[in-house]
């Protein structure tokens, strides 16, 4: 028996058939699944009382090496499993290479304006108002991706220029640090979809940190930064616009004080201290990641995770180089929290607004110690 299964077979099959069972992780599934799949760990596929021992078993990972061994070990105890191979993201190329409608960018755009309105837009726009991130005048470098917080940034700022309420001018960023062919082609299609016009730079940072053994993900990070300041620059932008959300701010408060020993949080905006003159801004920053997925779910929207060429397992770190795996940590917590007490997210959030000075230990204020014991 076949130990695998391609794409283009698993499509001749009745989809009554089978069933498919994605061994991927939490932070992986979250960026997207095939329609209808199992979720599971891999321990977890004979007891499951999910799955019909009746119909074909297709173990589905990232990109199919994971699967490969989870399908020979069923086989061996009687199963009629096999793997899917390329995984997730083969199916995924696969979904990306089929002829899209014509209208979806409208039907999307529509989206934001109606279903979307209160829970992105209005949030979107808040965000813009009360930290003063837009003014007259500027000209904004929206840094896309690929993903689907910073291709739902593009569509926020069309959206905000088509309002002619605020005068301003942007381009649509793409740094192409040596994706794959197939990748770089997906963000392109993408764009192309939903009515985004691209700039495209190359740079050569995955070549650079390919070797690194310390810490390459934030090294890759803070490379990629530098990059977009100085291409945003050239192209006459005064300000950056990335695509971190109400999630990744809670988050990384969190994480400073568990990991860093500190309590800071992620700004809405601040100054460049290398490119004089250049802004970063967060325009997403009070919009919830859940509503994004259902942004990217509704209009049946396929983004990849991470487009890094050279690392198998994709979900190792995030935009700013932190691992996913202590995110992750992070997210469970604050979930699980909420569970108990459903307003811990939005006191997580204020907690860095009602920062009460007179009861701290001690802060730094422009890179200067403050102790408490100096004014006491």
């Amino acid at each position: 028996m076949s130990t695998s299964i391609s794409i283009k077979e698993l499509k001749e099959l009745d989809p009554s058939s089978y069933q498919i069972v994605d061994i991927r992780d939490a932070v992986e599934i979250s960026h997207g699944a095939i329609p209808g799949a199992l979720v599971m760990k891999t321990e977890e596929i004979e007891t499951s009382d999910a799955i019909d021992r009746s119909k074909k078993t297709i173990i589905c990972c990232s990109r199919g090496r994971f699967s490969v061994a989870a399908a020979e070990e069923l086989q061996e105890k009687g199963w009629d499993a096999v793997s899917l191979e390329g995984g997730y993201i083969a199916w995924l190329m696969d979904v990306m290479s089929a002829p899209e409608e014509q209208d979806k960018a409208a039907d999307v755009e529509k989206s934001l304006r109606k279903k979307f309105k209160k829970s992105i837009w209005s949030k979107f726009t808040k965000a813009i108002n009360t930290y003063e991130l837009v003014k007259p005048g500027d000209k904004i470098a929206v840094c896309i991706s690929g993903g689907k917080d910073s291709m739902l940034l593009a569509k926020c700022f069309q959206e905000l220029k088509r309002h002619r309420k605020i005068s301003f001018d942007c381009v649509f960023l793409v740094m192409d640090p040596g994706y794959t062919e197939a990748n770089r082609r997906q963000i392109e299609r993408n764009a192309e979809i939903l009515g985004i016009p691209l700039t495209i730079f190359e740079t050569q940072i995955f070549d650079a940190v390919v070797d690194i053994d310390k810490n390459p993900c934030y090294l890759c990070a803070r490379m990629r930064r530098g990059y977009l300041y100085s291409k945003a620059k050239e192209c006459g932008c005064n300000k950056i616009a990335l695509g971190h959300h109400y999630d990744d701010v809670i988050e990384t408060i969190l994480m400073g004080m568990l990991y860093g020993a500190q309590v800071q949080t992620m700004m809405p905006k601040l100054h460049s201290t290398n490119f004089e003159g250049m802004e970063l801004i967060r325009p997403l920053y009070l919009v919830r990641e859940q509503e994004i997925k259902d942004w990217r779910d509704d209009n049946g929207l396929e983004f990849l995770q991470c487009a890094c060429r050279f690392t198998e397992d994709c979900a190792n770190c995030d935009e700013d180089g932190v691992a996913l795996s202590k995110r992750q940590e992070i997210k469970e917590l604050i979930a699980g929290l909420s569970k108990v007490n459903p307003f811990v997210e939005g006191n997580i959030f204020k907690s860095v607004e009602n920062v009460n000075l007179n009861t701290v230990i001690a802060y730094k204020k422009d890179g200067q110690m403050i102790h408490f014991l100096d004014n006491y």
